[in-house]
């Protein structure tokens, strides 16, 4: 079709995820893509037949009306900002910011940019969260007042490179003692509560395994939300274990938990069901999912992972019918300055910390 959205992705080795969903896409076309090492970036451009590399961030923008930041997390700020600022959309990968002082100048670019821009935060997309979120509004586990989100994964390899080196992970995943790299774990429950933070507590529990990074092997962040409900986050980047995600929910009428490996199933447990007080596995409730899950459309079916193409498609959507992102930067500071601020509270011995509002900010 005439006029599609040329894609630009940035960052060759995370980036390669994306181009699947945008492949099935009719309304875009990835044209361009680029990364700092030459090799990968020849690889990954011969691997999906991409006209236009460029090594040059400020070079690709011109080619393109869409980019992907599939970059380091510092880098997301900076090069958001300067897409926003030549009007072009902006996909940014998890998180949004790294400094709670890039937050305030990110914020800023979208309201005065003619661009779109969204939060790729693809655990608000799998399956099980978009279940109990459709359960949620169904008003089936009444009112809500806790939450568990948990991200535990061992990715000490990634900290230095082939030669030894630090990554950028080194110093900004594990290099700063908070509860980072948050979103994953706070957005789907954040969510289901359908409100934000206002204040965090933190603690950790020491060093234990790895010596040579600031952040303590584990992590755990306590959020009160507005109405009072309280979500527990825990994050491990450090331990010697097996790696894992995990979820819950309470509300008055029912409650879920996740699986926690091992061939477990998520379950849940409703009392709309008339359902003594045993669980029931998630999956007999799969009719509660949304239309488009149920029945998805023919080019969703050719990525296989729904939830990688409706997190690509809403964007898109959004693009097109000049609506708001599905994750804007609103709900991308909800998601993601938590996790800043607790470096404050757990450096004051868990001390509650405040949760800026960046919806009141001028």
């Amino acid at each position: 079709m005439a006029n599609k959205l040329k894609v630009g992705i940035v960052g060759a080795n995370r980036g390669s995820s994306y181009f699947r969903q945008f492949d099935t896409i009719a309304e875009a076309d990835v044209v361009a893509i680029c990364d700092i090492n030459e090799a990968s970036l020849q690889n990954l451009a011969e691997r999906f037949n991409v006209p236009h590399q460029f090594t040059d961030y400020t070079e690709m923008l011109d080619a393109v009306d869409l980019v992907v930041l599939a970059t380091p997390e510092n880098l997301h700020v900076p090069q958001s900002i300067e897409a926003l600022d030549a009007g072009k959309h902006v996909i940014s990968e998890v998180t949004a910011a790294v400094k709670l002082e890039e937050c305030y100048d990110l914020v800023r670019a979208v309201r005065k940019s003619s661009a779109k821009w969204t939060m790729a935060e693809n655990t608000c997309y799998s399956k099980h969260n978009v279940l109990i979120r459709n359960m949620v509004e169904k008003g089936l586990f009444g009112d809500l007042y806790f939450g568990e989100g948990e991200y535990l994964h061992n990715i000490k390899t990634l900290h230095h490179d082939e030669s030894g080196n630090p990554t950028w992970r080194y110093y900004w995943q594990v290099g700063i003692n908070r509860c980072n790299y948050a979103t994953h774990s706070l957005g789907p429950v954040l969510q289901w509560f359908g409100e934000r933070v206002v204040s965090v507590c933190c603690l950790g529990t020491g060093v234990n395994t790895d010596p040579e990074h600031a952040m303590e092997d584990t992590v755990m962040m306590l959020c009160k939300t507005e109405s009072g409900g309280l979500i527990k986050i825990r994050i491990d980047m450090l331990s010697n274990r097996p790696a894992n995600s995990y979820f819950s929910l309470q509300g008055t009428k029912g409650c879920y938990e996740s699986s926690r490996g091992l061939g477990a199933a998520p379950k849940i447990w409703l009392s709309e069901f008339g359902i003594s007080e045993q669980w029931r596995p998630l999956s007999q409730f799969d009719d509660l999912l949304p239309e488009r899950w149920i029945n998805p459309p023919t080019e969703a079916q050719e990525v296989g992972d729904l939830g990688e193409y409706f997190k690509v498609r809403d964007f898109v959507d959004c693009i097109l019918n000049g609506t708001q992102p599905p994750i804007d930067v609103y709900t991308a500071m909800d998601y993601t300055v938590p996790g800043l601020v607790s470096e404050q509270s757990i450096a004051s011995g868990g001390a509650p910390m405040e949760v800026p509002n960046f919806r009141e900010i001028e």
